[in-house]
């Protein structure tokens, strides 16, 4: 299943019972452009670099993780 990188950003953030307002700060910018990513299914490596130093979380290692699935369904198909 790809992966939605805004929906795991809006649930990490969540997830520390952080607000939009918060990280609209830290990344300087407007509310909207947090809301906006959100929404999107890719993103910036630099931003998402910025996000996972904000968070504290490394949002790349969903893509290896996403990876080493696709990597196992193909050796098990074989």
């Amino acid at each position: 299943m790809p992966i939605h990188i805004g929906k795991e950003i809006k649930a990490e953030l969540e997830r520390q019972e952080r607000g939009v307002t918060w990280l609209a700060d830290k990344l300087h910018c407007d509310r909207t452009n947090v809301y906006n990513i959100f929404k999107r299914e890719g993103i910036d490596t630099r931003l998402l670099e910025r996000i996972s130093v904000i968070l504290h979380r490394n949002f790349f290692a969903l893509y290896c993780q996403e990876e080493s699935i696709k990597d196992e369904n193909i050796s098990t198909d074989v």
